[in-house]
């Protein structure tokens, strides 16, 4: 009984320091907007870098971030059907001989952003790169001709830390730890009659 105690109190202290308070994470925000026949969205995200994110970032680690949109039809008889599914990748990365924040921003793969087309952007402190991260501007989603009229249509957007394009030893260590969670998604009905 006196080791249970022991070890119970031992390793109590131990559990609450390991504790680290969570971010806030909102939903985020959409605007659709129709011309040049297309469909655009812009996004507002709410969250803020975890303390672990930032450090790793200042180490000169990369952090890689995925955005995600698919566009839907819904049908009522079956799953709805996936008419369009487009991925945008987003690397942030701290250069400590200049001190400057650069971000990627790309709509491949991160692997062949390389020999994509692929915006940079520098920025003088992380609370600039972190409002590009978490806007996304004019992102053209969808042309009016791919689009069924008369039908329902909806839009899911998801935001996402990517983990696996971290170095593999960090990959193992963010393991089960909630503050490299960093995942946001909306639904959103989209008027798209092509009619107008």
């Amino acid at each position: 009984m006196f080791c249970v105690a022991t070890l119970f109190w031992g390793v109590a202290p131990w559990a609450r320091a390991q504790t680290v308070p969570t971010t806030p994470i909102g939903e985020p925000l959409l605007k659709f907007e129709r011309y040049d026949n297309s469909l655009w969205l812009s996004a507002q995200l709410q969250f803020d870098l975890p303390l672990v994110v930032e450090d790793a970032l200042l180490k000169g680690i990369p952090i890689y971030f995925v955005a995600e949109v698919d566009v839907l039809r819904e049908r009522w008889y079956w799953t709805n059907r996936k008419l369009i599914s487009l991925q945008r990748n987003l690397r942030l990365s701290y250069h400590p001989l200049t001190r400057r924040w650069r971000l990627n921003v790309s709509a491949g793969e991160v692997a062949e952003s390389s020999q994509g087309l692929a915006l940079n952007q520098n920025f003088d402190n992380l609370e600039a790169a972190m409002d590009a991260v978490r806007r996304i501007s004019h992102w053209r989603i969808a042309e009016l001709v791919d689009i069924e009229p008369g039908a329902t249509h909806f839009v899911e957007f998801r935001f996402r830390l990517n983990l696996t394009q971290l170095p593999r030893p960090l990959q193992i260590g963010t393991l089960g730890q909630s503050e490299w969670r960093i995942q946001l998604s909306a639904k959103q009905n989209v008027s798209l009659d092509v009619s107008k």
